[in-house]
């Protein structure tokens, strides 16, 4: 039977498995992957079937509210399991189209770029540049106008299916967790799978695009909507800060004013002063650090350590993530096997610049793990002195038991 679309199988089967690499939770529907999979061939037929008749329509999506670090929230739009999927089977046939088109600068949701990449070279650049304007776009995801993305997406692809499936994302229903339902008129929802190609679609001709063509020799970085920009002196970053002001204006977008922050990139090279000499990307904070030269000289350098708000979230995911108070019932080498992937993933992130300043959260795991120790053995209850060292002899006998063992030396030397 002839569809109205051609739409591979395949497509949707590379879809399907790029949502069970993410995992994520269920959406209104409250289905799970593992239900999906109990009877995954027929539903990845019906979405096939669906999408190439132009007859599929997305359900709502479950709003979440997830707190933020100041005090707010950020909600979060979770589709359904088979909503992300027919999602992914967009996003699989758009990416190769605008990716080869996307600026060297934009580093989020990309294949073969990393935040760490976008946290080097803005490293790279601050020793360089004076100034830093650290943009914040007030509600950028709640605030995307829908016939502006749909024009950015036209620039690249004419695809009906596409464009068609694309505007009824943007248009599907908000479902709030007590069962209410919202219509939405503007915004793109954050959890979507297509929302941040989007995202990157609309910033790259709003934003990049119109950088590069227009101030050629001001350079930036963004991942996402995170943009910070390395300007040559204050008069030049306040020149290209109203600009840029003026073409998010025409792009229905805005500055957050309180959160948007002028910075100094301070270091003994630069002997003016400024109230603000810091701010915050990616979870690193860029300020005036001690650091030493090849002759072991010691200078200031304008670098990124983990900032204290992902210390923070690092150190509460151990004590109330980790859950250990209950799990007595586990051996130190099972409890290392559980969270040694996920202390390696801290160290390989944050550990990537001044390793030093991640100590305050390895310092954390060993004193949840003291603690363990003493909930699970009599002899050590109540004596943390003798549950330290009961710690620190393991450490000794055993480096490699705790993946962070090795790069804190205290730990493994003998007394």
């Amino acid at each position: 039977m002839n569809k109205a679309f051609d739409i591979p199988k395949s497509l949707v089967w590379n879809a399907y498995w790029d949502v069970k690499r993410a995992k994520g939770g269920p959406g209104v529907d409250r289905q799970t992957m593992e239900e999906f999979d109990k009877d995954r061939d027929n539903r990845l037929y019906k979405i096939w079937n669906r999408m190439s008749s132009g007859s599929y329509m997305p359900p709502p999506v479950l709003r979440v509210e997830v707190p933020k670090s100041d005090g707010g929230v950020r909600q979060l739009g979770i589709p359904t399991i088979s909503d992300r999927i027919a999602q992914a089977v967009a996003k699989r046939y758009l990416e190769p189209l605008v990716e080869p088109h996307f600026h060297e600068d934009s580093y989020g949701y990309r294949p073969g770029r990393s935040a760490l990449d976008a946290v080097a070279r803005a490293r790279q650049r601050c020793w360089r540049d004076n100034w830093v304007l650290d943009l914040d776009v007030s509600k950028f995801f709640d605030t995307l106008d829908h016939k502006l993305v749909l024009r950015a997406v036209r620039r690249f692809t004419d695809c009906k299916w596409v464009l068609m499936y694309i505007e009824r994302w943007l248009q599907a229903d908000v479902q709030l967790q007590g069962g209410e339902r919202l219509q939405r008129s503007i915004g793109a929802p954050q959890g979507g799978v297509i929302s941040p190609l989007l995202a990157n679609i609309f910033l790259h001709l709003a934003f990049d695009l119109w950088m590069k063509e227009n101030f050629p020799a001001i350079h930036f970085e963004r991942y996402a909507d995170d943009i910070v920009v390395h300007c040559r002196s204050f008069k030049q970053l306040n020149w290209i800060r109203e600009r840029i002001e003026q073409r998010l204006k025409l792009c229905k977008l805005s500055l957050n004013a309180k959160k948007t922050r002028v910075v100094y990139c301070k270091d003994s090279r630069r002997p003016e002063d400024w109230e603000c000499q810091s701010f915050d990307f990616l979870g690193y904070t860029f300020r005036p650090r001690s650091a030493r030269n090849r002759e072991g000289e010691f200078f200031v350098s304008f670098s990124p350590a983990i900032s204290q708000k992902a210390a923070k979230t690092l150190r509460q995911e151990v004590r109330r993530g980790w859950r250990l108070k209950a799990c007595t019932y586990a051996d130190l080498d099972e409890l290392a096997r559980r969270f040694n992937p996920v202390i390696a993933g801290w160290i390989n992130y944050y550990g990537r610049f001044c390793r030093s300043a991640l100590h305050s959260v390895l310092n954390h795991i060993n004193s949840a793990l003291v603690g363990w120790a003493m909930r699970k053995f009599k002899r050590l209850r109540r004596r943390l002195s003798r549950a330290n060292a009961w710690l620190k002899a393991v450490a000794r006998r055993a480096p490699g038991l705790f993946v962070h063992w090795q790069y804190q030396g205290w730990m493994t030397r003998a007394v």
